[in-house]
């Protein structure tokens, strides 16, 4: 709160009124612990000018849903019509500025429903431009037995064990696209036996036996990338792991089981008005494929070079929660934070650190940190002391996400040594960081060779698979420099969403983005390369295979990647920053995978390797018990 001109703290009825407003915040959240200047006399808590102040009220740690922003209702709902001084008081914090952004601090947000409605209607209206019938619902149907059956695969997982709340958006968004994309490949693939003069039965086994493999593979890759997320020692990833594991799984056992189904029964009658039409390779698709053929060289590096400036702005990347300003842009919350900043005090007091002293003088501990540079303040009352045990706040100046944050901690724990222990919830984002990203090189390898495997036995390569992970971790680092830019240095943040720029991409992000975006742009890479191969073996030409590979996918992986992009922008919808942040680097993410990578990247450098694409040495060949294409050199 910020008193009027005149006021101070000092004064005893401003101080009996500032208890009285905290005495009420107590009753409202039970079991808090809460300190100020009316109850240390510390001026750490008070502005230079002596008119603005500040108290810290600590919750108790409850997890859940959420954690945090319900406590912090009740504290506003509490203090609502309460002034000190003729001041009004403002409840603060990040757990405050979350909940105003979930309550609509940032222009609101839509449901999980309304969200699930965008991205389904967006979808049948991409369905309806590639299918031009009625066999555009027939993928909805598929999503709509999938995401249901997922969240019957969780089921015994949260009776198990606590699951992150994200895990109920993935599935339903993700869980959508996903099923719809799987779907997709085998309908279109079914169409074209179809027009082959295929029976619907003879068609679907022709279907399964083409884009049914590739579907698995696909399924497979998606799975074994969320490996990342279950290795690693944090509960909350480990179920949005596991979870996102399931959601590739069952769309594909959807895509293998009742997709057949539908397609030999109803098929026919819903693609009826498109019986006449004959299926070829798209006019438009297989132009582009041929220019780029013709000008590998050029289109492999303008479109490396554009890609690798991406990569270069996420080596800025700067890990940690996102600065208290970007959290929420209005309500009461956003007002305290405001106070707080033009009172000169800053943004240290919402995310202090706490210091935890066991057996040793808290006094001395105090005396210590008050010296350090970037410390505001230290405060250590008595009623935080039990059987020889005391905790320690320190408010440092800057925010405790930020660089200056962090350094301030550094030299908090170098200066406590094997005396004291550190924590509070920037502290918390620290250990995170090591603890997610100590074997981060390890994981990612691991994934990278699982997936490699896979692929040289569905590929009958070992070039083919190398160069998918390598474009895969290309399009991975892009995403995240994508979304550093957006997010992190606020290059469209603003202007798009209101949102400032919030100087840092939280811990967990990185990670996250990676499990999904590397086996979902993996799908895009073995539907291409699944047509390719297929247009080699029967022409023994790889400038052939490229332009009959992207004539026959490029309008099936663009509209996949739509509709998968269409969801992600249901979930940028979503209130709260975090979730625009993931909706940005996956959505971008996948749109400059389909379109920049496997449209211009992965045709020309296959064109430019050629025959050499197809290698597999013989003992490779028999390791992987595959039967291997013949010597490049005999082709």
């Amino acid at each position: 709160m910020t008193l009027p001109r005149g006021a101070t703290v000092e004064s005893p009825e401003v101080q009996a009124q500032l208890r009285a407003a905290l005495h009420r915040i107590a009753k409202a959240v039970p079991g808090s612990r809460i300190a100020s200047f009316a109850s240390t006399g510390d001026r750490t808590f008070v502005s230079r000018d002596g008119r603005t102040t500040f108290a810290l009220v600590f919750i108790p740690g409850k997890g859940g849903i959420d954690p945090g922003q319900h406590e912090a209702r009740a504290a506003q709902d509490a203090v609502a019509r309460v002034t000190v001084g003729g001041a009004p008081v403002r409840v603060t914090g990040l757990d405050a500025l979350r909940a105003g952004a979930a309550d609509g601090g940032q222009g609101g947000g839509a449901g999980l429903a309304a969200e699930a409605a965008i991205a389904g209607g967006g979808a049948l209206l991409v369905l309806a431009f590639v299918f031009a019938s009625w066999m555009a619902v027939v993928p909805l149907l598929m999503a709509a037995a999938a995401i249901p059956t997922t969240f019957l695969a969780v089921w015994p997982l949260a009776s198990a064990t606590d699951v992150s709340v994200i895990v109920k958006v993935l599935i339903a968004l993700v869980g959508l696209a996903i099923a719809i994309d799987y779907a997709l490949l085998v309908v279109v693939r079914w169409r074209e036996e179809r027009q082959r003069g295929a029976t619907p039965e003879g068609a679907v086994v022709a279907a399964m036996e083409h884009a049914g493999r590739a579907v698995v593979f696909s399924g497979t890759t998606v799975a074994i990338s969320l490996l990342a997320l279950v290795v690693l020692p944090v509960p909350f990833l480990r179920s949005i792991g596991i979870a996102g594991m399931l959601i590739p799984l069952v769309s594909v056992a959807v895509a293998l089981s009742l997709l057949p189904v539908v397609l030999s029964t109803l098929g026919p009658r819903l693609d009826r008005r498109h019986a006449a039409r004959q299926d070829r390779p798209g006019r438009g698709w297989s132009a582009w494929a041929g220019f780029v053929v013709r000008h590998r060289a050029s289109a492999a590096v303008l479109s490396g070079a554009v890609l690798v400036g991406l990569v270069v702005a996420a080596s800025t990347i700067q890990l940690g929660n996102p600065r208290a300003e970007s959290l929420a842009g209005a309500g009461p919350a956003r007002a305290g934070l405001d106070q707080l900043e033009r009172s000169g005090i800053g943004t240290g007091p919402l995310s202090p650190f706490d210091t935890l002293v066991a057996g040793g003088d808290p006094q001395r501990v105090v005396a210590t940190l008050e010296r350090l540079e970037g410390v505001r303040g230290v405060i250590a009352p008595r009623d935080w002391r039990q059987e020889g045990t005391s905790l320690v706040s320190v408010v440092p100046t800057a925010d405790g996400n930020s660089p200056a944050g962090r350094a301030t901690l550094d030299r908090i724990r170098a200066a406590t040594g094997q005396d004291a222990l550190t924590g509070g919830e920037a502290a918390q984002s620290a250990d995170f960081l090591d603890a997610v990203y100590g074997d981060v090189v390890l994981v990612i390898g691991l994934i990278a060779g699982l997936t490699f495997l896979l692929l040289a036995r569905a590929f009958r390569s070992i070039v083919i698979p190398l160069k998918a992970v390598l474009l895969n971790l290309l399009s991975v680092g892009a995403a995240w420099g994508l979304m550093v830019l957006v997010w992190q240095h606020g290059l469209g943040s603003e202007a798009v969403w209101g949102i400032e720029a919030t100087d840092a991409i939280n811990v967990e992000m990185p990670i996250v983005v990676f499990a999904f975006l590397f086996g979902i742009s993996m799908d895009y890479h073995v539907f291409i390369l699944s047509r390719m191969r297929e247009a080699y073996d029967r022409t023994g030409s790889t400038e052939a295979a490229v332009v009959e590979g992207i004539g026959r996918t490029g309008r099936l992986v663009t509209s996949a990647a739509l509709i998968l992009g269409l969801a992600f922008v249901a979930m940028s919808t979503a209130p709260g920053t975090e979730a625009k942040m993931f909706a940005t680097a996956l959505g971008g993410g996948i749109l400059l995978d389909a379109t920049l990578i496997r449209g211009v990247l992965v045709p020309a450098t296959v064109a430019l390797l050629g025959r050499w694409n197809w290698w597999l040495p013989r003992r490779a060949a028999r390791a992987l018990r595959v039967v291997p294409a013949p010597s490049p050199a005999s082709r």
